[in-house]
């Protein structure tokens, strides 16, 4: 098992309202010296939201980092002392505007551990009914309403390209097989 590095020094660079980024000068176990630069992130959640007939939410929104329109499950960051399924019943009702009957936990997974701390929960809702909240002010959503078979095509044609989509879809499907 690798053994984890020492820590030298930590040094807060940047600090937004989304993320942090600081720099830690390591020692790894063979005596190397290196520096890491780490994006702190407060978590985050993604919701595969179960409609009646079995059809799952989505929601498409331009993500200006990849420069175009993304289809994605709704998902969104957990605020300061946030419980991660609260997170998911507020994300849901400002994304998709609904409330979740029930949501089950279903994993997680980081979303880049190379370089970032941000670690994502994925839940299952069911149960939806209309219940809208405001969206957050820097977004702009357009839900869709897909079938299982329609996302599974989408997933096959590399059409969906939103990694937590991905793999938070990856989770869910392997509980709906069972």
């Amino acid at each position: 098992m690798p053994k984890p590095p020492k820590i030298l020094s930590s040094e807060n660079r940047f600090s937004g309202r989304a993320f942090g980024v600081r720099v830690d000068q390591i020692r790894l176990a063979d005596g190397r010296e290196t520096a890491l630069e780490i994006v702190e992130h407060a978590g985050s959640v993604a919701i595969v939201p179960l409609a009646e007939g079995g059809g799952i939410w989505f929601v498409r929104q331009y993500r200006h980092a990849a420069g175009r329109d993304l289809l994605e499950l709704p998902a969104g960051t957990l605020n300061p002392g946030e419980a991660p399924e609260a997170c998911a019943g507020r994300e849901l009702r400002e994304e998709i505007g609904m409330r979740a009957g029930r949501l089950t936990a279903l994993g997680g997974f980081f979303l880049a551990p190379g370089y970032a701390t941000e670690y994502m929960c994925v839940f299952l809702a069911e149960g939806l009914d209309a219940d809208p909240l405001p969206a957050d002010a820097d977004e702009e959503l357009f839900p869709e309403l897909l079938t299982k078979s329609n996302v599974h095509e989408l997933l096959e044609t590399g059409a969906i390209e939103d990694g937590k989509t991905i793999a938070a879809l990856a989770i869910a499907f392997r509980r709906f097989r069972g």
